[in-house]
């Protein structure tokens, strides 16, 4: 990127990004493309139409900037961002969740109500189908709680049935959840898991958006929302789902990424266990038990370490680095050569272990 890495944002390019962040037309690749040809959001805003012709965006983009609509959403969200436990998160800046910045087209902007903190913990996905069976319901329930209780934050879009069940029992195991909405905060939808919504903000979990806070339904904005549930995510477990339910999209969102994808069986004679059994004929990890997630995840950390380095330090690769000196989980990945996921699925089970703590952002190797 020609940006800066995390340099500061200026309230004056605060206003210019939200007001971007509501054009027409205009998605996160064109968005980053507007910011990397101007140098900020508020020069991309006064530049001359003929300049934004220049780099192929579409009309409705450059005619739509100035508009009052436009100018007075964007005065709408500073004023949301001003209300405790509201916050905005940019692709550029250091509070951005590092997995999901890995992406192609990960989200300028996010919304979030609730903790913003917990998106940077190793969170592993949970979706399935909104007509789930009442077996798939208990199914991803006692799943979710077990996860929960290893130490890992569950993500799911919010949406009726599998979704809610995970979330709702990550709470009742005393962990934490974060909720992917494909509308805008102040639009939420399906209404009958505005309550569910409103427990997790109030517990210390999340619900975020990447699209405006006044974004109603649409079916286009699902699929968005589902490379998001992947790209926060170690990997997505699907729990029941049809063949043609949304759930395989996230599946194959997570596969491209880099996920890991996992899927749990059911009877050859359920319609709702096609969809998983489709994955697992396509290279998913088949799912019993939760070992069996805990183990693929293991099996990402198996990199050989120099004879020389274990001779006399500690064993896992990754404490050799903290023993040195804290790391960022990002400062990690660049120091070990592994990558994020790899890194954050490591320190999960070195926290797990009591051989690492994670501090203000920065992991360090606990002293026995």
């Amino acid at each position: 990127m020609s940006l800066p890495a995390f340099a500061p944002v200026s309230p004056a390019e605060l206003e210019a990004r939200l007001r971007l962040h509501r054009l027409p037309e205009l998605g996160p690749v064109r968005f980053k493309k507007l910011l990397e040809a101007f140098g900020s959001a508020s020069k991309a805003i006064s530049a001359p139409a003929s300049a934004w012709r220049s780099l192929g965006l579409p009309l409705a983009c450059s005619e739509a900037r100035r508009s009052s609509e436009i100018r007075d959403g964007a005065s709408h969200a500073l004023a949301w961002l001003e209300r405790p436990g509201q916050h905005l998160l940019m692709w550029d800046q250091p509070e951005y969740p590092a997995l999901l910045a890995e992406i192609n087209d990960a989200p300028p902007l996010l919304f979030v109500a609730g903790d913003p903190d917990i998106l940077e913990k190793p969170q592993l996905a949970m979706v399935g189908s909104r007509r789930a069976s009442r077996p798939g319901m208990d199914t991803a329930a006692a799943v979710s709680r077990s996860l929960a209780s290893a130490g890992f934050v569950i993500t799911s879009g919010l949406a009726l049935g599998i979704d809610a069940a995970a979330h709702q029992a990550a709470l009742d195991g005393g962990g934490r959840t974060v909720g992917v909405l494909g509308t805008g905060l102040e639009k939420f939808y399906p209404q009958r898991n505005r309550r569910l919504a409103d427990a997790m903000i109030a517990s210390g979990s999340a619900v975020l958006s990447e699209f405006p806070l006044d974004a109603g339904p649409s079916a286009s904005n699902f699929p968005r929302r589902n490379r998001i549930i992947s790209g926060l995510s170690l990997g997505v477990l699907v729990v029941e789902a049809s063949v043609a339910s949304g759930s395989l999209i996230t599946a194959r969102l997570a596969a491209e990424q880099g996920r890991e994808v996992y899927a749990i069986p059911g009877s050859i004679h359920h319609p709702g266990a096609r969809g998983c059994h489709q994955l697992i004929r396509d290279g998913a990890v088949l799912v019993e038990t939760i070992e069996h997630i805990l183990e693929a995840l293991r099996g990402w950390q198996r990199l050989p370490l120099s004879t020389a380095a274990t001779s006399a330090m500690p064993s896992h690769p990754l404490l050799l680095l903290l023993h040195a000196a804290p790391h960022t989980s990002e400062a990690l990945a660049d120091s070990s050569g592994w990558t994020l996921p790899k890194v954050l699925a490591a320190l999960t089970e070195l926290e797990m272990d009591g051989r690492a703590v994670c501090e203000n952002g920065r992991w360090f190797a606990r002293v026995s």
